[in-house]
């Protein structure tokens, strides 16, 4: 049999903010690896328009609208989601906002909120999923790899944006945590570090001509990022392939961070 690495034929995978941007292209990448795919998001538009595209695909393909930074709501989207697919081995804790604002102009408000989504909603998503794989292991059935979308604001300064560079900061430190805890559970863990990416969030950015300019001028790769660059590092920790990498952080910028 010809060795294949990165088919994902049989697994599920489980993608939050999975409607659009990152989430959506790691969600196409994965469903053209041959995986069964499970999408998050809060806007059911959004939801059913990424799942049709997604079921051209000719895989399995569950969209779920749940708000991450409700506890309860994840833990009930899990076990229907657990349910509906039979198993979960794969999930990309990738939702998250950005508020941005001086920061003396901070409010408790605005650093609760992007707490609540980016930081609280990884940690309830990946529990429920770590929970799942724990009990799957003590079945005879090890494995299953955890992951998160983090930022380059988590290790470049990011003014204006302290709130939301503490949250990517902060998850990159939970996931080396479960990378040790659960290694000998068969899980793995690891960290996804993206640049400036085209999506909703990044939409202002996109039409300023000084921003292009002056920032994404300086960017190796010469363009913006675009959802679909991050299929390829889904795959690989979703895969097989990446059974032995654990507790570490990709950053996936064009170059930005080392020029």
């Amino acid at each position: 049999m010809p060795f294949q690495p990165f088919d994902l034929s049989g697994k599920v995978a489980l993608v939050t903010g999975g409607n659009s941007g990152i989430g959506l292209g790691v969600a196409e990448g994965l469903a053209q690896a041959g995986a069964s795919v499970v999408i998050w998001g809060t806007n059911e538009a959004k939801n059913q328009a990424a799942e049709a595209k997604l079921l051209q695909r000719g895989v399995r393909v569950l969209a779920q609208k749940v708000n991450v930074g409700v506890e309860a709501e994840v833990v009930a989207a899990m076990e229907e989601a657990i349910v509906a697919m039979g198993r979960l081995d794969f999930v990309l804790a990738n939702a998250g906002v950005g508020v941005g604002a001086p920061f003396a102009d901070v409010t408790a408000d605005i650093w609760r909120r992007v707490m609540t989504v980016n930081l609280e909603g990884v940690v309830w998503t990946l529990r429920e999923a770590a929970k799942h794989m724990l009990e799957r292991a003590k079945a005879g059935d090890p494995g299953g790899s955890l992951a998160v979308t983090s930022s380059v604001s988590a290790i470049h300064g990011a003014p204006r944006n302290e709130a939301y560079a503490s949250s990517k900061g902060a998850v990159i430190s939970l996931i080396r945590g479960l990378a040790v805890e659960y290694g000998r559970k068969g899980i793995r863990a690891n960290a996804i570090v993206p640049g400036w990416i085209r999506s909703d969030m990044t939409a202002g950015a996109q039409g300023s001509d000084v921003f292009n300019d002056k920032v994404i001028g300086r960017v190796p790769a010469g363009r913006w990022g675009e959802p679909e660059d991050f299929a390829g590092i889904a795959v690989y920790l979703a895969s097989d392939a990446s059974r032995y990498h654990s507790g570490d952080t990709f950053v996936i910028d064009g170059g930005y961070t080392v020029f």
